[in-house]
């Protein structure tokens, strides 16, 4: 156990009992615990393999590598459409975790099998993202953002992209890079 994640427990008030539940049942497992993006990761030398976390509806278990992961059981969960990797498992109470918790130690010994085995996600690479017509155009049109943007690391890219694509209106689509053509400049990303 470890004292940072101690400390991250103490301090929750949603989805407390939950977490222990969920904390017991990884540690079980023989993975080491330790504090990462402000949530209990789970690693394998310094590989990670599941996260806990919370949000307003329920909690869950993340497997990093959960594309690769066999779901007998169909419960696996993709966030949402532009997550490649991660895949959860959701609970929104102490009783769901408990009956399941033969399957739960079951997937995660599995994904600490993938780990071993070396095995990758094939992620999408960000060429392979449409970009929306909008900021085509943009980039088109303006040598120095394109030349702004094609220097961002491939995820900031990607954020970007993502970004302007969610928007049904062009107009929305329009005005979000707008208000980004600066950062895009500055050489920021999106949550820089």
């Amino acid at each position: 156990m470890n004292p940072k994640v101690d400390a991250y427990l103490s301090n929750v008030k949603k989805w407390r009992a939950e977490f222990d539940k969920l904390r017991a049942i990884v540690l079980d497992c023989e993975l080491t615990e330790e504090l990462k993006w402000g949530v209990p990761c789970y690693t394998l030398g310094d590989k990670n393999i599941v996260l806990i976390h919370g949000f307003k509806e329920y909690c869950a278990i993340l497997f990093v590598k959960g594309a690769l992961l066999k779901d007998p059981e169909g419960i696996l969960i993709r966030q949402t459409e532009n997550v490649q990797a991660g895949r959860q498992i959701r609970f929104t109470s102490v009783r769901e975790i408990v009956e399941m918790e033969t399957v739960l130690k079951t997937y995660i010994h599995d994904a600490i099998e993938v780990e071993k085995a070396g095995l990758k996600v094939n992620k999408k690479k960000t060429a392979e993202f449409t970009v929306p017509e909008e900021f085509q155009n943009k980039l088109d049109d303006t040598p120095a953002l394109k030349t702004a943007f094609e220097a961002l690391t491939p995820g900031r890219q990607r954020a970007y992209i993502l970004y302007f694509s969610a928007p049904k209106q062009s107009k929305t689509r329009e005005s979000r890079i707008e208000k980004c053509r600066q950062q895009i400049l500055d050489g920021k990303g999106l949550d820089d």
